[in-house]
């Protein structure tokens, strides 16, 4: 393992409030990336680091892509910016047409964000304005899941079930929000290969919470597929297929927040195809534009887009957006992307990489201090039985050890988060989990 050393030698660190970042520890030993090119980031000190997070969930087609570069660099030169309020130009047409071939059943309207975060609260949003035009202003409930996270803007806080992004603003979240129990059950799942079996009737959860709050008064349900800020948890077979039925029984909506699992990550372009069930909006962002450039995009079905429309032709239906919904650059970032998907049949190369990714994480299952694996697609996450120094330490020790032996993982906690380029083969598989191997070996 190279040494630990700080690596901010000519880089002042001062004026950076670092993002999910303990800000301190961090400027006390920085690691600083200079480069990357497909599987590997480089450090400012030369050394190449095996990149097992796609950046953060982002870069399914691997790092630094030429038809990316060449595609944002024209449109750079030829048109750098042109606001969609009022007018338009052709290239989030174009990327909203491509994005409707791809999603499954009706969600054939696209609405453009800039973030994963913009997305969630674009859907809540969305969701109650399709329930006022449809005559059911009382519909303002919102339902979401323990462990959820669905970016940091107020609604997505607010329907999210990560502890330490609400306590902080816990009196400024919305009202009328209920959550769900989370799915991850160690007890009766642990070390399950792909969905676990047993937990469906986490499901019925909400007819409960249908039954308390009436489901007159609930717009819309909404959870990620697969849960992976909360620590890669998974949806237990025919989980989500009961979500479905509920929500259809008593006219709520579904959303799935796929700005982890979509592009890819499930050998599909959505894990609602994956798992063949279809919510009526999915949010996306991340792997839209293999990470190059910020964008998001929300999958909205015929039903809602053609109910908030029952308005007069000259009112604006819905009030929102952004300065940068539909952005050139970031729209010519995201149809090179889908290319580079469709023409490297990416989504078909992660289906066949499954097996051997599930054998390889699985053989961590023996050491000590493992108490958990579970994987799905190409992710896959360890989880660590916490130090006697404190929760979170011997995580954060492996992330550690592992960035100095030449391999980026994520720590969330105590569990330890893989999800590499879908463009790996298997000699980094090996790569990936030899370093980790040995990081949990000699960890705390």
């Amino acid at each position: 393992m190279a040494v630990q050393k700080p690596q901010s030698e000519g880089v002042n660190l001062d004026n950076f409030w670092m993002p999910f970042t303990a800000n301190r520890q961090y400027k006390a030993t920085p690691r600083l990336l200079a480069k990357a090119k497909g599987m590997y980031y480089e450090d400012v000190e030369g050394n190449s680091v095996l990149d097992a997070t796609a950046g953060l969930w982002c870069c399914n087609a691997g790092h630094s892509r030429r038809e990316i570069s060449e595609a944002v660099s024209r449109q750079i030169s030829e048109l750098d910016y042109a606001p969609t309020f009022q007018m338009g130009h052709p290239l989030p047409f174009e990327l909203a047409e491509r994005l409707a071939d791809m999603a499954p059943g009706d969600l054939n309207r696209v609405f453009f964000t800039n973030s994963g975060s913009e997305s969630a609260d674009t859907a809540l949003k969305i969701a109650l304005a399709y329930q006022r035009a449809r005559g059911h202003s009382n519909r303002t409930m919102l339902i979401g899941r323990e462990l959820g996270y669905h970016g940091t803007g107020f609604g997505g806080i607010s329907v999210g079930g990560m502890v330490n992004n609400r306590k902080a603003f816990n009196g400024q979240l919305l009202p009328s929000v209920a959550h769900l129990p989370h799915t991850l059950d160690m007890q009766k799942n642990a070390f399950s290969k792909g969905l676990p079996e047993n937990g469906i009737e986490k499901a019925e959860a909400l007819e409960q919470l249908i039954a308390l709050h009436g489901a007159e008064n609930i717009a819309a349900v909404i959870v990620e597929p697969m849960s992976g800020s909360g620590g890669v948890v998974l949806p237990p077979v025919g989980y989500l297929k009961r979500l479905r039925e509920i929500t259809t029984k008593h006219d709520i909506l579904l959303i799935f927040d796929e700005v982890i699992t979509a592009f890819g990550r499930m050998g599909d372009a959505f894990a609602a195809q994956r798992w063949d069930v279809t919510p009526d909006m999915i949010t996306t962002a991340k792997a839209l534009t293999n990470g190059a450039i910020p964008m998001g995009a929300v999958l909205v079905s015929e039903r809602i887009y053609d109910t908030c429309m029952n308005a007069p032709e000259d009112t604006i239906e819905f009030f929102h957006g952004y300065t940068y919904s539909g952005h050139p650059v970031a729209a010519a970032a995201a149809l090179a992307s889908l290319n580079i998907y469709r023409d490297e049949k990416l989504f078909e190369h992660a289906r066949e990489m499954e097996t051997e990714w599930q054998d390889a994480v699985h053989s961590l299952a023996s050491h000590a201090n493992v108490i958990d694996v579970r994987n799905t697609g190409i992710i896959a996450g360890i989880q660590l039985a916490p130090s006697e120094k404190g929760i979170g330490k011997r995580g954060y020790d492996v992330f550690t050890r592992s960035f100095y032996d030449g391999v980026l993982v994520r720590a969330s906690g105590d569990i330890i988060a893989m999800s590499p380029p879908l463009i790996l083969e298997s000699k980094h598989i090996d790569q990936m989990v030899s370093t980790l191997e040995r990081a949990i070996k000699n960890a705390l």
